[in-house]
């Protein structure tokens, strides 16, 4: 019988290991690691054939598809609606009035809306960090293009204090002998 199912690489597991084969010899046959080869080894020692099937899925299944998801991860990658853009003129104007100047988790869950998707900001969140999307950018007003614009220095403004640093305690923690 599982001759007849050594197609599958589980069942191919067994009948190599049946051939004589040592587990490192197995993995490298099959193209996975040897901890995986012991597991099925294992399993199947265990359970017989029925431990060569897939057991159910457990946990609530995703409410989102992937063709949903990777929309959503999509509009990070564009352009805000309501980003300014210079005009001929030289003055900053919105494209769009409408929509938000910058993505925030706010306005991402929002524009997924319209879209027909329905999701919420935290949603939103756990599937850019998971995906390691960037959805913040640098503030623009943080930096000036103008040659006269001298920094401040350290800090936000001149009249913000640098953090003070922490003072040692007065007990000493070691003899110093």
């Amino acid at each position: 019988m599982i001759t007849r199912l050594a197609g599958a690489r589980k069942a191919r597991t067994v009948a190599l290991s049946w051939a004589g084969l040592r587990v490192v010899a197995i993995a490298a046959e099959l193209g996975c690691r040897a901890k995986v080869v012991r597991w099925w080894l294992h399993r199947f020692n265990g359970l017989g054939l029925e431990g060569l099937d897939d057991r159910p899925i457990t946990g609530r299944p995703r409410r989102l598809t992937e063709f949903e998801r990777s929309r959503i991860i999509a509009l990070v990658k564009q352009a805000p609606p309501g980003r300014p853009v210079r005009q001929e003129d030289g003055v900053l104007a919105p494209a769009d009035g409408t929509g938000p100047p910058e993505w925030t988790l706010d306005a991402l869950a929002g524009e997924a809306g319209r879209m027909g998707i329905a999701v919420g900001r935290s949603q939103v969140r756990r599937m850019l960090l998971a995906e390691g999307v960037c959805w913040r950018r640098t503030r623009s007003w943080t930096r000036s293009k103008d040659v006269d614009f001298e920094e401040q220095g350290r800090g936000s403004s001149a009249c913000t204090p640098a953090r003070p640093t922490a003072r040692g305690s007065c007990a000493p923690t070691s003899s110093g002998r």
